[in-house]
Protein backbone atom coordinates (compact mmCIF):
# COMPACT_ATOMS: atom_id res chain seq x y z
CA UNK A 1 0.00 0.00 0.00
CA UNK A 2 1.44 3.35 -1.02
CA UNK A 3 -0.51 5.75 1.23
CA UNK A 4 -0.58 5.24 4.98
CA UNK A 5 -2.92 8.17 5.49
CA UNK A 6 -5.30 10.47 3.67
CA UNK A 7 -5.48 14.28 3.74
CA UNK A 8 -8.55 16.43 3.13
CA UNK A 9 -9.55 19.95 4.28
CA UNK A 10 -6.65 20.04 6.75
CA UNK A 11 -7.54 16.68 8.33
CA UNK A 12 -5.56 13.45 8.19
CA UNK A 13 -7.05 9.98 8.26
CA UNK A 14 -5.46 6.62 8.91
CA UNK A 15 -5.53 3.59 6.62
CA UNK A 16 -5.56 0.22 8.39
CA UNK A 17 -6.27 -3.27 7.06
CA UNK A 18 -9.21 -5.05 8.69
CA UNK A 19 -7.70 -8.49 9.25
CA UNK A 20 -10.91 -9.94 10.73
CA UNK A 21 -13.50 -8.81 8.18
CA UNK A 22 -11.33 -7.89 5.18
CA UNK A 23 -11.18 -4.46 3.62
CA UNK A 24 -9.90 -1.40 5.42
CA UNK A 25 -10.81 1.00 8.22
CA UNK A 26 -9.50 4.27 9.55
CA UNK A 27 -10.06 7.24 11.81
CA UNK A 28 -9.42 10.96 11.62
CA UNK A 29 -6.10 11.67 13.32
CA UNK A 30 -4.88 14.39 15.66
CA UNK A 31 -8.30 15.53 16.97
CA UNK A 32 -10.17 14.73 20.18
CA UNK A 33 -13.48 13.85 18.50
CA UNK A 34 -13.80 10.28 17.21
CA UNK A 35 -14.53 9.97 13.49
CA UNK A 36 -14.19 6.52 11.88
CA UNK A 37 -14.84 5.06 8.43
CA UNK A 38 -14.51 1.72 6.63
CA UNK A 39 -14.59 0.32 3.09
CA UNK A 40 -13.60 -2.62 0.92
CA UNK A 41 -10.82 -0.86 -1.03
CA UNK A 42 -8.42 2.00 -0.30
CA UNK A 43 -10.07 4.07 -3.05
CA UNK A 44 -13.46 3.63 -1.36
CA UNK A 45 -11.84 4.30 2.01
CA UNK A 46 -10.57 7.65 0.75
CA UNK A 47 -14.12 8.52 -0.36
CA UNK A 48 -15.53 7.46 3.03
CA UNK A 49 -12.87 9.55 4.81
CA UNK A 50 -13.90 12.63 2.81
CA UNK A 51 -17.60 11.95 3.44
CA UNK A 52 -16.87 11.57 7.16
CA UNK A 53 -14.94 14.86 7.35
CA UNK A 54 -17.67 16.69 5.44
CA UNK A 55 -20.33 15.16 7.72
CA UNK A 56 -18.37 16.12 10.83
CA UNK A 57 -18.00 19.72 9.67
CA UNK A 58 -21.71 19.89 8.75
CA UNK A 59 -22.72 18.48 12.15
CA UNK A 60 -20.50 20.99 13.95
CA UNK A 61 -22.03 23.85 11.95
CA UNK A 62 -25.59 22.71 12.67
CA UNK A 63 -24.79 22.43 16.38
CA UNK A 64 -22.96 25.80 16.38
CA UNK A 65 -19.89 23.93 17.66
CA UNK A 66 -16.35 24.84 16.70
CA UNK A 67 -14.88 21.75 14.95
CA UNK A 68 -11.78 20.25 16.46
CA UNK A 69 -8.79 20.82 14.20
CA UNK A 70 -5.37 19.16 14.11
Amino acid sequence: MVNRHFEYQGYQGSVEPDTEKGGFFGKVLLIRDLITYQAETTEQLDQEFRISVDGYLADCASLHKQPDVP
